[in-house]
C-alpha cells in the first residue's frame, strides 16, 4: 500500500457536482493498493496514519497526531500512486490492484481506520471521476509505502 497524507485545514470530494465527503482539520489520504497488499499492510498503515505526529502543539512543533487534535480523515482511492515511469512517457499501472482486489481492501482499510480513529472516515467513490479539493495546512505532505518502511 502506498499513501500520500496531506495535513489539511479542510478537504472535500465531489462527484458529478455532488458533495460526497468533506472535513475540516485533519488528513486527506490518497491510497494506492497493489495485489501484494494484505491485512498486515492495513494494520501497519492505519496505525501509522492515526499516530503520526504531524500536527502542531502549543509551541508550534509538530508533536500531535490526528487523534490528539480530534481531526478528521478522508480516504480517496488512487491507483495512479502505483504508476511505473521507468520506461517511456506513458505510465504503467500494472502493479495497481484490479477492482476485485482493491475494492474490498479499500473498504477494509477504511473500516479499520474508523475503528482506530473512533469516528467516521470520509471517502470518495471508487473508480469515479472525483474532484478533490483541499487546503493543505503547512503545507505538510508525507508519502508512506508499506513495502518500503522508511
Amino acid at each position: 500500500m502506498r499513501a500520500v497524507l496531506q495535513r489539511v485545514s479542510k478537504a472535500s470530494v465531489t462527484v458529478d457536482s455532488e458533495l460526497i465527503s468533506s472535513i475540516g482539520k485533519g488528513l486527506l489520504v490518497l491510497l494506492g493498493i497493489e495485489d501484494a497488499d494484505g491485512q498486515e499492510d492495513v494494520e501497519w498503515l492505519t496505525n501509522k496514519i492515526v499516530n503520526l505526529r504531524i500536527f502542531n502543539d502549543e509551541n508550534d512543533v509538530m508533536n500531535r497526531s490526528v487523534l490528539d487534535v480530534h481531526g478528521q480523515i478522508i480516504v480517496v482511492s488512487q491507483f495512479t500512486l502505483h504508476a511505473q515511469t521507468k520506461k517511456g512517457n506513458r505510465p504503467s499501472y500494472i502493479k495497481a490492484a484490479k477492482p476485485d482486489i482493491a475494492v474490498p481492501m479499500y473498504e477494509r482499510f477504511v473500516s479499520v481506520l474508523e475503528q482506530k480513529l473512533g469516528k467516521k472516515v470520509g471517502t470518495g467513490i471508487f473508480s469515479a471521476d472525483m474532484k478533490v479539493e483541499l487546503l493543505n495546512d503547512g503545507p505538510v505532505t508525507i508519502v508512506i509505502d508499506t513495502k518500503n518502511k522508511e
